[in-house]
C-alpha cells in the first residue's frame, strides 16, 4: 500500500514545516521505501540550495517513523508511535541533495528489543548514493 499527501500524517507524528516524507511504500515486514522532493521551504535548506546533512538524517529517521507507523496501524493501533533518535552511527554523506531533486530512501529495521529499534537507511537520487546511516531509535 502506498501513502502520500495527507495520508502520510497517519504514519508519522511530524507536521509542517518538519514533515520530511512525501510518499511511503511498504517493501516488506521490516523494510520500506520513501521519497522526499527537496523544496525551497524545507526547514533544512541551506543558502546554496542544498539540504543540510542533518536534514538527510531527519528524513531517514522519519522514514523509519513511517515504517513504525505502518506496522502499528497494521496491528490495529489507534495511532502511530512517536520515536526519538537515540544514536546516529556510521553516517556517510556522499553529497547534499539539491533543490528539486527527489530522495528515494530505503529503511530497514534490523533488530528490536523492548522499545529500542536498530535501523539502517540509505538515500539515493536516481541511482546515485547520497547518504547512509545506522540509527538507534527509542519508540514510545
Amino acid at each position: 500500500m502506498t501513502y502520500s499527501g495527507d495520508d502520510i500524517k497517519r504514519l508519522i507524528p511530524q507536521r509542517y514545516p518538519f514533515m520530511m516524507v512525501d510518499a511511503f511504500e511498504e517493501c516488506g515486514s521490516n523494510s520500506a521505501a520513501t521519497t522526499l522532493v527537496v523544496r525551497k521551504d524545507n526547514y533544512f535548506m541551506l543558502p546554496d540550495d542544498t539540504m543540510a546533512e542533518t536534514g538527510i538524517i531527519e528524513h531517514i529517521a522519519q522514514s523509519c517513523s513511517a515504517l513504525a507507523g505502518f506496522k502499528a496501524l497494521s496491528e490495529q493501533s489507534s495511532a502511530a508511535p512517536v520515536g526519538i533518535i537515540g544514536e546516529v552511527k556510521h553516517f556517510v554523506c556522499h553529497r547534499r541533495p539539491r533543490l528539486g531533486e527527489c530522495l528515494s530512501t530505503t529503511v530497514t529495521f534490523n533488530m528490536t528489543f523492548g522499545n529500542v529499534t536498530l535501523a539502517t537507511g540509505q538515500s539515493l537520487v536516481g541511482d546515485e548514493p547520497i547518504a547512509e546511516v545506522n540509527l538507534k531509535i527509542f519508540i514510545q
